[in-house]
């Protein structure tokens, strides 16, 4: 809870939506990983933001692997930023919260919520590079979340008309990015300003975004008092969620509600 506030600027990039549970999110990884890597034999590219997302996913990796869930595949986290996180986050498990303590204490074999036998981390160029040329099947976890940039950008260029390969969605991606062209149904994008068909499966899941639903960010301001506000500005969102947005908050009880355009000013 925040203290009570007369103007309050709220995101609304979900605001149109609600996620599933992180059990059913843990789940849908695995479907997708037993389609890709179990099925058709081929890559799982999963363009993720390097601190905090990539941690999520390598996190429900390692419970599926300790249930003996995840096929026996190698994992590749690809990406020297994402890398360095875990390591930093492997350093501080007095930040860890209740659950994942009891989940190392009681439940995980390696006593390592980021790191299983499988599981490798990649730093060098070469070896980034080498998992371009792989023809095994594997997944690849890598930087950045939106495909703009970063090694993750090559690993989509190389395996993108490959029926085999799955890119697999856990993020936001902003309308004019690649990773939007990609997910949205785009039959060609231009990579490193070559045209690529895309012919590889696309698949998507929200919850591992780290931006609220619509009852999350509602609940979220739940310690406001809705008669004190004088006025909400909706930003951070397309404009069709955005006007969802303000109806989910309007059912909520908030009345003044206000969705900028660009260059507006208030005087407050």
């Amino acid at each position: 809870p925040f203290p009570q506030v007369d103007y309050l600027i709220m995101e609304s990039t979900y605001g149109d939506r609600l996620h599933t549970t992180l059990d059913t999110a843990e789940q849908e990884l695995l479907m997708a990983v037993l389609d890709t890597c179990t099925k058709k034999k081929g890559k799982l590219i999963i363009p993720s933001f390097a601190i905090g997302r990539a941690q999520e996913i390598i996190y429900a990796l390692d419970r599926l692997r300790n249930k003996g869930l995840l096929p026996d595949i190698d994992v590749f986290v690809d990406s020297p930023l994402s890398v360095n996180a875990t390591e930093i986050m492997k350093l501080h498990s007095e930040c860890f919260n209740d659950k994942i303590l009891h989940y190392v204490e009681h439940e995980d074999s390696n006593k390592d919520p980021f790191g299983f036998d499988r599981l490798q981390y990649i730093q060098s160029v070469e070896a980034s590079k080498a998992l371009n040329v792989r023809n095994k099947t594997c997944i690849i976890i890598s930087a950045s979340g939106m495909m703009e940039a970063g090694r993750v950008k090559h690993h989509v260029a190389n395996n993108i008309e490959n029926p085999k390969t799955t890119i697999l969605c856990v993020g936001y991606c902003e309308p004019s990015t690649l990773g939007a062209k990609i997910m949205r149904g785009d039959k060609q994008v231009s990579i490193f300003g070559h045209m690529h068909d895309v012919r590889c499966d696309l698949r998507r899941i929200e919850s591992y975004s780290g931006h609220g639903d619509y009852n999350e960010m509602i609940s979220y301001i739940g310690c406001q008092k809705a008669s004190k506000l004088k006025k909400i500005f909706v930003v951070h969102g397309e404009r069709d969620t955005q006007e969802h947005f303000r109806e989910h908050l309007m059912e909520a009880g908030y009345k003044s509600i206000e969705i900028p355009e660009r260059h507006d000013t208030f005087e407050l």
